[in-house]
């Protein structure tokens, strides 16, 4: 797991100054749950800052994906951020109907990339891929009614 200390370095490596304010939201991405929405990380933010504002909180956001400390994921018609683990690289499925992010291991693009790239000549950007479906648990009995084969997923925990 990557440590507070090792995300600041990051931003000092880049040449951004450790303002409170992006201390305070990097504090709050670090020790909060997956997937915090932008609500929740300003209103976390607020309850330690009350000089907060929410265009800091989105500009401290950006520059963190910029510099590659959080993801971004769309679930739902909002996006939530996580901190980005070297370690733990995982993409995402998003059920459309209950808004649950789902962690989805790497090695399941891997066929998708080498297609992309042996039969168009297309290098995809597949380092965040969220891809929006029905979840198992969301999904009705009939798997043709949401175009799922008959086959049985096990998913992962559920991170939102």
């Amino acid at each position: 797991m990557t440590s507070y200390e090792q995300l600041l370095q990051v931003l000092r490596d880049e040449g951004h100054r450790l303002t409170p304010q992006r201390l305070i939201v990097l504090r709050v991405v670090a020790e909060g749950r997956q997937h915090m929405g932008v609500d929740e990380v300003f209103r976390e933010a607020q309850s330690a800052y009350p000089f907060m504002d929410l265009a800091t909180v989105y500009r401290t956001l950006r520059l963190f994906k910029q510099v590659g400390l959080v993801t971004e994921v769309a679930i739902g018609d909002r996006l939530h951020y996580e901190l980005t683990h070297p370690d733990d690289r995982h993409h995402h499925m998003v059920c459309r109907v209950c808004h649950g992010a789902f962690n989805l291991s790497p090695h399941y693009l891997e066929e998708f990339n080498n297609t992309l790239v042996n039969e168009f000549g297309f290098i995809p950007d597949l380092d965040h891929f969220t891809i929006a479906g029905v979840c198992v648990n969301c999904r009705p009995q009939s798997p043709e009614q949401v175009g799922v084969g008959s086959e049985e997923f096990t998913l992962d925990e559920d991170v939102s």
